[in-house]
């Protein structure tokens, strides 16, 4: 079976864990920290405005994109 381009659920929960405790999490796959990139978004003077982390495996460019004040995965 081949390996799927995306993150299952599973390893998305295990990187929010280590991320939410401030901590640069690691690749479920590859075992190399993840680089983090964060995300502005929304519209300020409107009052909506997102700030979300994007975090990128530089190795297999698999990524996961949580919403920071909410702790979850987009």
């Amino acid at each position: 079976m081949t390996e799927s381009a995306q993150y299952t659920a599973e390893e998305l929960k295990a990187i929010r864990e280590v991320f939410v405790t401030g901590v640069t999490p690691e690749c479920p796959r590859c075992h190399i920290h993840m680089t983090e990139r964060p995300i502005g978004g929304g519209s300020f003077g409107l009052g909506y405005a997102r700030k979300r982390e994007w975090l990128i495996c530089p190795r297999c460019r698999r990524s996961a994109i949580y919403d920071l004040r909410r702790g979850t995965r987009n």
